[in-house]
């Protein structure tokens, strides 16, 4: 490997950052958009439990809003659950933002490295090319330097799409499970809305 890398020379010294990068962000959001973390099943049922008893106090809410994003979206409710349907359901709105940001962290980054890649892997045959020509002299071409250039051009290429691609399938697949995550926590706070503001009726 560190031969590779050597004979690929310096410009993949920045795809491997890049590739270190991506890694710790897949590693990092599989961590973090586990589903039993976002939504914990039975998270609305006690919520609903709590409500109905009539015990909400400002430690429960408190602490339901550091349980995880959904928690933090039934809270936001729980704290206006006196307050006509409208207030109740923009707060949600309001909480349910803000945790769809959090989810979507790092995202862009990982978007961002996948488009780029590629054109750091182009960068570094650019200067393969550069060193090929630069090898031609009125004698001829110097065989050495010119399997220098080549292995710059053809190794930086490579390693450019072997970042990127696998770089592109998971921000695309974090990208749809943050959207799939706050779709139900949607449902999940409009059944919560719906069932406080029936029993009012």
């Amino acid at each position: 490997m560190f031969a590779i890398i050597q004979a690929a020379g310096w410009p993949i010294y920045f795809l491997l950052v890049a590739s270190i990068v991506a890694l710790a962000l897949i590693i990092e959001r599989s961590l973090s958009l586990r589903r039993q973390r976002i939504l914990p099943k039975t998270l609305l049922e006690e919520v609903i439990r709590v409500y109905q008893s009539g015990k909400i106090k400002q430690e429960v809410i408190d602490q339901l809003a550091i349980n995880s994003p959904l928690g933090r979206v039934l809270a936001a409710g729980l704290r206006n659950v006196n307050a006509p349907r409208e207030v109740m359901k923009e707060s949600i709105e309001e909480a349910g933002s803000a945790v769809a940001h959090d989810l979507e962290k790092f995202l862009t980054t990982l978007g961002t490295i996948a488009s780029l890649a590629p054109l750091m892997g182009l960068f570094g045959t650019v200067v393969g090319m550069i060193e090929i020509f630069g090898s031609q002299n009125a004698a001829g071409a110097n065989p050495a330097q010119l399997a220098h250039g080549i292995s710059v051009a053809l190794y930086n290429t490579g390693f450019g799409l072997l970042i990127a691609m696998p770089a592109m399938i998971f921000y695309r697949h974090f990208r749809a499970l943050a959207d799939s995550f706050v779709v139900e926590m949607e449902q999940q706070a409009v059944k919560f809305v719906d069932i406080v503001h029936s029993t009012r009726k």
